[in-house]
């Protein structure tokens, strides 16, 4: 059987499209585990950089010696199936990892060499050796070259279109690595030249097998109705569990292995401890009748918020619609009058702001635990003080320390925010007394300088009141700007 002429061009094509498909993907691979931080990218394209030039190199070199289309199909069939090896062992390997290597940076090297490795370098090698069959004459060898190189990058340029703008939000992470398996296998298929032999088909069903053994398998062993789903933006799991505190069920959407929203089973009372601060709003600022809230995730508060304040009305600006529409399905959100949703980036809402609140709640959050540094700095600052009413206040979550090099972002947010607002006071949640401790700590911005009073006559506001952090702040580090905000770093630090 002779192939098409075009072949070799069709091979490197579909290869560069599959490489950018699997780069992208692997952030879906790691997220649940690791999070999206600046860290984990950096570890997954390094290590996949580096594999593809290995590859070069090396395919290159076996080129040289006796390159056929068979060596070649056999190339590409081991990368698929390098592939299918990895949806059947990544969980594992990625939640041995979690447990048992300490800090994200080392964890995402090693899970990315070890996961990416294999399939990177082989694929790396189909380049080099195209061109290699390609040559045919040394007059023509850089046309050549260049030609299958641009198609290879072109078909990078596709793949990377396709993987954002349609695959992930409508397919799931082991759907397209499975695709990108059995791709290239019955590419490297179509190249052998020759009737597929029983070992061939052998493993395209194993691949498929232990694809779905693998789906099924529940690494939260004590979690129940467990939901995996992939959005244009994020992996979200949601889960069933029992409450650390209390005998009853909560119900946890985790976006990229964070807790980013949780609600009671049996009732609509707020199950995290820092969202029930966000209530001093009462106290600082009484009148206040309109609310904005950056980061709906579950939508538990502004369920409470509405219940609470029947008067009151609330924007919420969650960049993510899946989220919202999951809120629905699974968190008891319903439409509301009082209730309005924007999708759309936090920042860019902020920056187009023309209206006026009493109050910002910042519960927005990226990857492990940092807010998304273009709502930190004191551009973003800004606009929110120039969002807020004459007595407005900005009350904002941060998953922190305050002392010590595992404070280093509180501090830096809080000189941050010292820079515009007059007034500020922080409220740790768990330990008002130990500055060491990363945990959850609500700051309240006051736009007005009226001193107000840390004494209240509704008892729980008043027990909120007494975990206001006394000691004096450490003003030593630099303000956070769209110029320079290194919060995946600091909050690192801290944990």
């Amino acid at each position: 059987m002779k192939l098409s002429q075009y072949t070799l061009e069709a091979t490197v094509f579909i290869v560069g499209a599959v490489i950018m498909i699997f780069e992208l993907v692997g952030s879906r691979v790691l997220g649940p585990y690791f999070g999206t931080s600046i860290f984990v990218w950096t570890s997954l394209i390094g290590i996949i950089l580096g594999s593809l030039s290995l590859g070069y190199y090396y395919g290159g070199k076996v080129a040289d010696k006796n390159p056929s289309f068979k060596s070649l199909s056999l190339i590409i069939f081991q990368s698929g199936v390098f592939i299918g090896l990895m949806i059947m062992f990544k969980d594992f390997l990625l939640a041995f990892l979690l447990s048992f290597v300490p800090g994200v940076r080392l964890a995402s090297v090693i899970a990315s060499v070890v996961l990416f490795f294999p399939a990177s370098f082989s694929l790396g090698m189909v380049s080099p050796y195209a061109a290699k069959l390609k040559l045919t004459h040394l007059s023509n060898a850089g046309a050549t070259i260049g030609n299958l190189y641009a198609i290879s990058t072109t078909g990078s340029i596709v793949g990377t279109f396709l993987c954002g703008f349609y695959l992930i939000p409508h397919f799931g992470t082991n759907t397209l690595l499975m695709t990108l398996a059995i791709a290239l296998i019955l590419v490297s298929l179509l190249l052998w030249r020759k009737p597929i032999k029983s070992i061939e088909v052998c493993t395209i069903v194993l691949c498929i097998i232990g694809w779905n053994v693998v789906s099924g398998f529940n690494l939260m062993p004590r979690a129940s109705n467990f939901i995996d789903i992939d959005t244009a933006y994020n992996r979200i799991w949601i889960y069933d569990m029992p409450h650390y505190d209390s005998d009853k069920t909560v119900r946890i959407m985790g976006i990229n292995n964070e807790n980013h929203s949780s609600m009671f089973l049996e009732s609509d009372e707020l199950s995290n401890e820092y969202s029930k601060y966000y209530h001093l709003v009462r106290h600082f600022n009484p009148s206040f009748q309109t609310a904005l809230l950056l980061g709906g995730a579950g939508y538990s508060y502004p369920k409470d918020y509405l219940l609470q304040y029947p008067e009151a009305t609330m924007d919420v600006v969650e960049i993510d619609p899946k989220v919202t529409e999951l809120a629905k399905q699974y968190f008891r959100l319903k439409e509301d009058p009082r209730l309005v949703i924007y999708h759309q980036d936090a920042r860019v809402f902020l920056n187009a702001l023309e209206k006026k609140y009493d109050v910002i709640y910042g519960d927005a959050f990226g990857s492990r635990y940092s807010i998304p540094y273009q709502l930190t700095t004191v551009e973003a600052v800004q606009k929110m003080y120039d969002a807020l009413n004459d007595d407005g206040i900005v009350i904002q979550n941060i998953i922190s320390a305050i002392e010590g090099d595992g404070g280093q972002f509180l501090r830096a947010e809080y000189a941050t925010f010292a820079s515009i607002f007059p007034q500020l006071y922080l409220f740790p949640t768990r330990d008002p007394s130990n500055g060491e401790l990363a945990q959850n700590i609500v700051m309240v911005a006051l736009k007005s300088d009226t001193k107000p009073s840390m004494r209240s006559t509704d008892r729980q506001l008043n027990a909120y009141l007494q975990n206001v952090w006394k000691k004096d702040i450490t003003l030593d580090m630099p303000l956070l700007t769209d110029d320079f905000a290194p919060v995946d770093y600091y909050v690192s630090q801290a944990l």
